[in-house]
């Protein structure tokens, strides 16, 4: 990720100076239960960005199968080459189920009383970091994500042909793997265009209706200062100036799209009001700043996964800006 500095916030409102330090920041003794919890989930990220990455798909089999309906050599190499692909979908797909687990964790312990969560984010930079890394890699997975049709086509193809195969006799051992009510879930999962986002605006909104007694700016403050202090980590020159690689800035701009579109999801006016704690202008104007190849993926995901942009509430100017 290249050195990312330790940033001091703007004063925003009532909010005090601090330090989030997202390269270096090590948990305490009170944190460490959580964060090698979450921590065990963020070890296979990596990995699970590869295999998205190297994500071929069976397209050619695929082709030939439908265009060659008798011969039972097409229909066979295709579902062989789509069953391990099915495979690899479940992996994501079960891994999406253990990250929205780590973010609920994250969320409770960074909302809690007694303190505020402008309190939390300092004492608890290790889990501010992790909440951070969850970000950062969702947005990428969904970047991903985006320019492969092929996992819906082979999904498709999967889900089109297994009952025929059943008739047929053909190799049913994948059941045993992706059964029907996997299956209905893989689909629902894939069917989003930002799945990994998705996932984590349902959980965070999960976690706000479950925790009744936990008032709402708990959670979205934690997010809009979060989001605020990204924003000042790569408009302010003396920060940005000190990025030693691309990867800095990236991460930043992919943790400030994440917890606006989570804040956006979770509080009841969302995240482009006037009265939204959020400098949407400002934070669009950001990303507008990079080099579209960067942020493209992320303005979409402001456009098409955000929940209160086509509000009347949200201001024209704003909403031209995404346009």
């Amino acid at each position: 990720m290249g050195n990312l500095l330790k940033v001091l916030t703007r004063d925003i409102e009532n909010y005090p100076h601090f330090f989030l330090d997202f390269e270096n920041a090590q948990p305490t003794e009170a944190e460490r239960d959580v964060w090698n919890q979450v921590n065990s989930v963020l070890q296979e990220s990596e990995s699970m960005l590869a295999g998205l990455q190297s994500y071929k798909g069976a397209g050619q089999e695929i082709r030939d199968a439908i265009q060659n309906p008798s011969d039972l050599m097409h229909q066979e190499r295709a579902w062989n080459s789509v069953c391990p692909l099915v495979i690899k979908l479940k992996t994501f797909y079960c891994f999406s189920v253990r990250l929205e687990k780590a973010l609920y964790s994250l969320l409770t312990c960074l909302t809690c009383p007694p303190y505020t969560p402008t309190q939390h984010l300092e004492k608890e930079q290790a889990l501010a970091k992790q909440f951070a890394e969850i970000l950062h890699f969702t947005l990428r997975f969904d970047e991903l994500k985006m320019r492969i049709p092929a996992i819906q086509n082979d999904f498709s193809y999967y889900r089109r042909t297994i009952s025929r195969n059943r008739i047929n006799n053909m190799n049913l051992d994948i059941e045993s793997e992706v059964n029907n009510e996997m299956a209905n879930r893989m689909s629902l999962f894939y069917a989003e265009a930002t799945p990994m986002l998705k996932t984590l605006s349902t959980a965070t909104t999960n976690f706000v209706s479950e925790n009744k007694t936990l008032p709402l700016e708990n959670t979205t403050d934690c997010l809009s200062t979060m989001a605020s202090v990204c924003k000042v980590m790569l408009e302010t020159p003396e920060y940005s100036s000190r990025f030693s690689s691309e990867d800095t800035l990236l991460f930043c701009m992919r943790v400030m799209v994440g917890v606006i579109i989570l804040y956006d999801h979770v509080h009841p006016n969302g995240a482009f009001t006037k009265l939204s704690k959020i400098d949407m202008k400002g934070c669009i104007k950001v990303l507008k700043e990079q080099p579209i190849d960067n942020v493209e993926g992320l303005l979409n995901a402001l456009k098409f996964t955000t929940k209160h942009l086509n509000d009347e509430s949200t201001p024209k100017n704003i909403r031209a800006m995404l346009q």
